[in-house]
């Protein structure tokens, strides 16, 4: 059976959970019909909120499960829906210290490294996929430059080139999460995992059949 890495993120910024995590966690075990008889379980792997450390854990992940198709998630406070990430860029700029207390700024994710990669996973049809379920997303265009894009660019620099779908997802706060955050936006747990199960359903069926991903105007304009 095919194997598809879900990662998400420990906790954070004085924050007691991450949505990230408690989605990937949720789908552990979770098996995926591409409805042609390929099958795929979803294998979940939390990631330390720590530069370097964080593509460690992930390439040890890698290593063990040889999987067919990746989606790192991440927690993206104020956002309101599940955004599909566009472009990694090879930055580290830390507005606030990691877990470890490192603040890197200016710094190369990968030192002589192309400047950006982009997903390679079906972002544009799982977005679509997601709206007609109604539920919340779009693309996104930049994935910050804290540790979710330094795993986003290490994943794609990692894979580059070998046929393994990989991106990245941010997800909103959580409610319980949000009542302190007075103002943000949040998302049930529940449609949380929902969206992410359909998005990786999405990703796992277009992949197996060499699909391109939809061509849907979703620039923006502000």
């Amino acid at each position: 059976m095919n194997t598809l890495l879900l990662t998400g993120f420990e906790p954070f910024g004085g924050e007691t959970l991450n949505p990230s995590w408690q989605v990937a966690r949720a789908l552990e075990g979770c098996v995926l019909d591409a409805g042609d008889g390929r099958l795929a379980r979803v294998s979940a792997r939390e990631l330390p909120c720590v530069f370097g450390d964080a593509l460690r854990t992930l390439e040890r992940a890698l290593q063990d499960l040889r999987p067919t198709l990746v989606l790192a998630l991440g927690q993206a406070g104020g956002r309101c829906d599940l955004s599909l990430e566009r472009v990694a860029i090879n930055i580290d700029d830390a507005r606030i210290p990691d877990n470890a207390g490192a603040q890197p700024v200016d710094e190369p994710v990968v030192p002589g490294g192309p400047a950006a990669y982009f997903s390679t996973l079906p972002i544009k049809a799982m977005v679509h996929a997601l709206r007609e379920a109604g539920l919340p997303a779009s693309v996104s265009q930049t994935a910050g430059t804290f540790v979710c894009n330094h795993v986003f660019y290490g994943l794609q620099h990692r894979l580059d080139g070998q046929g393994c779908g990989s991106g990245f997802m941010h997800i909103p706060y959580l409610p319980e999460q949000a009542a302190q955050h007075p103002g943000s936006p949040s998302l049930p747990l529940a449609t949380l995992v929902d969206g992410v199960r359909l998005a990786l359903q999405v990703a796992w069926e277009r992949h197996g059949r060499h699909q391109a991903d939809l061509r849907e105007g979703g620039g923006a304009l502000d």
